[in-house]
């Protein structure tokens, strides 16, 4: 399986379909160990000068340790046929069980930075910006109330897109 490396601004996929239907794989290595959970919320777009994603995970997931404790991460975007894979790895903690080795799919690397040989699309980034959500930023206090009764706010991740990959 190969991939062809493209610019960013070169990507045809549509982002809310990419992200809201078709999930990401959001996916990190600290000393020398990989985590990844699944997706469904984030961005991509252009900050500071930068084309940039960016992610939000809350506090107790596994995951954050390895977005936290490296300089960036993937994401990973699979066909429909990985949906049962991508409920399952949203499911499971990798605290719990190798979640990557039970998951079938295969891991490498783009430089330090993990991710899926059976994705369709990847984008490689590089952290710039992290900050945790608080209740009084909210200019409409609904998300706040509907998504947050535990108060377990998610941290956003601002990231640059150093390299997109897609499946030749």
């Amino acid at each position: 399986m190969s991939f062809k490396e493209m610019k960013p601004e070169e990507l045809q996929k549509n982002p809310f379909t990419m992200i809201g239907r078709e999930w990401l794989l959001v996916t990190a290595e600290k000393d020398g160990k990989a985590n990844t959970m699944t997706a469904s919320w984030g961005g991509v777009g252009v900050m500071w000068g930068k084309n940039v994603a960016f992610i939000v995970i809350r506090p107790q997931r596994y995951t954050k340790e390895f977005i936290d404790g490296s300089e960036g991460f993937s994401l990973s975007v699979l066909d429909e046929t990985f949906r049962k894979t991508y409920s399952y790895l949203g499911s499971v903690s990798g605290r719990d069980e190798d979640k990557i080795a039970k998951s079938g799919l295969t891991l490498s690397h783009e430089g330090a930075t993990p991710y899926f040989e059976e994705a369709n699309t990847v984008l490689v980034c590089r952290k710039l910006y992290a900050q945790e959500y608080t209740p009084d930023c909210f200019l409409d206090n609904t998300p706040n109330e509907k998504w947050y009764p535990d108060k377990d706010y998610h941290t956003m991740y601002i990231a640059e897109i150093e390299k997109v990959l897609v499946r030749e």
